[in-house]
């Protein structure tokens, strides 16, 4: 039976979602307490893999279950084999068909900034931070421009092994709660690091150091040297992917993040 599962994790302590030599990444993590329960190696296959550092509200894995278990035992049971820091979510049988990353038409990314003289103490690792006022209406005219399909050369990770840097942008905003600014991007994919460098230049345009146009000059440049660096992993979250109705998954949800902003 192929089980997918809803993950969420904090990536401060991880390597990454990908399994790799050495460990230390989620995907070794939820595979051995997945092992645990199926008295057997499990492997999973996940919608969005992340970075080091990188934080997931709904992450969806699918594995092809080796024995019969109650559901309860693969949310439950792996929970309690699994290290802090990780948990599933909610467990539930799908079709042979399903992939949890080929049958996904899109993709969502929440960037939490801190903006604020003071780096963080409370929220340290899961927010990235910024000590000079940023320009809000810059940034959201900005953010504007890059919606619809683009070539997003221009924030594409060298080592990105994407067959296409062309995607098309379905939500890119920015609003204030507090001294937190919440970027918000959906797509129809991603590129390696295509949302911490579209954050890195959307920051120098709340800075004052590019005016909002200078985004359609990078969209048109497609140089990713002529891009503000690459910001930090710590206040991004995959919030998920997005499936078709019939298989009926659950709906992906940031209660915990949407509590906490208000």
């Amino acid at each position: 039976m192929r089980i997918a599962l809803g993950v969420e994790y904090c990536g401060t302590a991880f390597r990454g979602w990908q399994s790799q030599a050495g460990g230390g990444t989620v995907q070794d993590a939820l595979e051995a307490a997945l092992a645990g329960i199926a008295g057997q190696p499990v492997s999973t296959m996940c919608a969005g893999r992340t970075d080091a550092g990188v934080h997931a509200t709904q992450q969806v894995v699918h594995f092809d279950a080796p024995v019969a278990r109650p559901l309860t035992a693969w949310v439950r049971g792996v929970n309690a084999n699994l290290p802090d820091g990780v948990a599933v979510r909610w467990a539930q049988p799908v079709a042979d068909e399903f992939h949890a990353r080929f049958s996904a038409h899109g993709r969502r990314y929440r960037y939490l900034l801190l903006n604020r003289p003071q780096r963080p103490g409370l929220w340290q690792g899961r927010v990235g931070w910024f000590h000079l006022p940023l320009d809000l209406p810059a940034m959201q005219d900005a953010c504007g421009r890059l919606l619809g399909e683009q070539d997003f050369s221009a924030f594409r990770a060298a080592q990105c092994q994407a067959k296409s840097p062309i995607k098309t942008m379905s939500t890119a905003s920015v609003r204030q709660s507090g001294a937190l600014l919440v970027f918000d991007f959906a797509a129809s994919a991603f590129l390696h690091h295509m949302v911490r460098n579209l954050v890195g230049s959307l920051v120098h345009v709340g800075k004052g150091a590019a005016s909002p146009e200078w985004i359609d000059a990078l969209l048109q440049m497609k140089d990713r040297t002529q891009a503000a660096p690459t910001f930090s992993p710590d206040g991004l979250y995959f919030r998920g992917p997005v499936y078709e109705p019939h298989w009926g998954l659950p709906a992906p949800t940031d209660d915990l993040i949407d509590g906490l902003l208000g």
